[in-house]
């Protein structure tokens, strides 16, 4: 390296320096020059139960994420010297109050992407944007995924298969609505989806029984913990078939002393350590992985150090490394 290219090296791990991008990526909305791109969903009208916070989720992660990791070392990859990866901005929600126009608008922003041919990594934003998500990058004859359902790999701690009422507090198409109408709509295939990390205090004992009449296949924290890392990735694998994967990382599924400041604690029962969680994406490595999110990260209740956002962003980092993996090795 030159001098030069030594000093840039060392401003671009500096959180504070130069404008802030995703990871330090180039801002661009040209999807023609890309191979992965990063993008922003600053919504929060999906989740009615908890403070609405989440919709600045991507400008924190942006704000730290320029001094986290650029090489993957248990995959010996620089994503971004290997692939052409870009800040595509924040999907625009001029109606943010309004969960259906926001989820129709998310819709749109992702069926251009899968337009282009795309794959995409997000952060949020609560969980209702994985819907939004889904309907735009599977539409059918989808450029992404030739219009198969996909296989949803969801870490959790809470199913979002809610079907009591066709409404949560309103809104229909909801963070708790999600992976159930998106089963119901032909966009993901539960009977080859995980949903993997489930915990806490339900209001009903049959509280897992929409998500096995959907067809999915349901790893609970406590059943996680008996069989352990390596089962748990075994049982994953045997459910997929080969449709394009999805993964959605909701960060409740974590241990609240990793991540605090998230929408929906669930503090009685254990979440997955980093280690846990890093572990499990990893073990995904080869696989054909059309996109990822990040959800519910609430940065107002963060600690001062931003932890919950870094954590945020390492995962995002796990995501990108994945596809960057798979489109170097096909």
């Amino acid at each position: 390296m030159t001098e030069f290219e030594d000093e840039k090296l060392m401003l671009d791990t500096m959180y504070w320096w130069g404008i802030p991008t995703l990871f330090r990526c180039k801002h661009s909305d040209d999807l023609s020059s890309c191979d992965i791109a990063l993008v922003g969903v600053p919504h929060s009208t999906g989740n009615g139960t908890t403070e609405r916070d989440q919709h600045l989720g991507p400008r924190f992660v942006r704000h730290v994420s320029a001094g986290l990791r650029r090489v993957h070392l248990d995959f010996g990859l620089d994503p971004w010297s290997s692939n052409k990866i870009i800040d595509l901005g924040d999907v625009p929600l001029p109606e943010a109050n309004n969960n259906e126009k926001c989820i129709e608008r998310i819709t749109n922003f992702y069926h251009n992407i899968a337009q282009h041919k795309k794959r995409v990594v997000s952060i949020g934003g609560d969980h209702s944007i994985t819907g939004g998500i889904l309907q735009g990058l599977n539409y059918k004859k989808s450029n992404l995924t030739g219009g198969q359902k996909v296989n949803l790999i969801q870490f959790d701690a809470h199913t979002d298969t809610y079907e009591n009422l066709d409404h949560f507090l309103g809104a229909k198409k909801s963070a708790a609505h999600w992976a159930s109408y998106l089963v119901r709509n032909g966009f993901v295939d539960a009977g080859s989806s995980t949903q993997i990390g489930i915990r806490g205090n339900p209001r009903t004992l049959d509280w897992l029984k929409p998500s096995y009449d959907l067809g999915y296949q349901v790893i609970t924290m406590e059943e996680y913990i008996k069989i352990g890392n390596k089962n748990a990735l075994k049982k994953i694998e045997e459910n997929l078939d080969d449709k394009p994967i999805y993964i959605t990382f909701d960060l409740d599924c974590l241990d609240p002393t990793i991540a605090p400041a998230v929408s929906n604690l669930e503090p009685a029962y254990r979440g997955f350590t980093i280690d846990e969680a890093r572990k499990l994406l990893q073990g995904l490595k080869g696989k054909n992985i059309i996109g990822g999110d990040i959800v519910c990260l609430m940065p107002t209740k963060d600690n001062k150090n931003n932890i919950t956002s870094m954590t945020a962003a390492s995962i995002m980092f796990e995501l990108i490394s994945l596809i960057s993996y798979y489109l170097n090795k096909n």
